[in-house]
């Protein structure tokens, strides 16, 4: 297996365990395709839940310019609610596991078709 699955594969089990959610497989693995490079990255792999200047990045550079989402209290509440059902003490909240509870949150997965 290449290092790009091997880290699907760890992405999809961190969903089950801390989400309690199957991923739907072709869509993580297009999820962490578009994430590029950053994924091999242990820092940028990562989105820090406490920092609003990331969560802020998290917002202007994958739902309103990625999936295409109007800028409104809506988009705040939604990283909100993933950042919660995470969990405060999973240190390692994943960039791709983040993205993919979006662009389901919001039924975008046609952004990654």
């Amino acid at each position: 297996m290449s290092k790009r699955d091997d880290l699907i594969a760890k992405y999809a089990a961190d969903m089950k365990a801390k989400l309690g959610v199957d991923a739907d497989m072709d869509l993580l693995t297009k999820v962490v395709i578009g994430c590029g490079p950053s994924i091999y990255n242990a820092d940028s792999e990562t989105v820090a839940g406490s920092d609003r200047t990331e969560l802020d990045r998290v917002k202007t550079n994958f739902l309103i310019r990625k999936l295409g989402l109007s800028d409104g209290p809506a988009l705040d509440e939604a990283i909100s609610k993933v950042m919660t059902d995470y969990g405060s003490a999973n240190r390692n909240k994943y960039r791709p596991v983040i993205y993919y509870m979006l662009t389901k949150h919001f039924g975008k997965e046609a952004a990654y078709a």
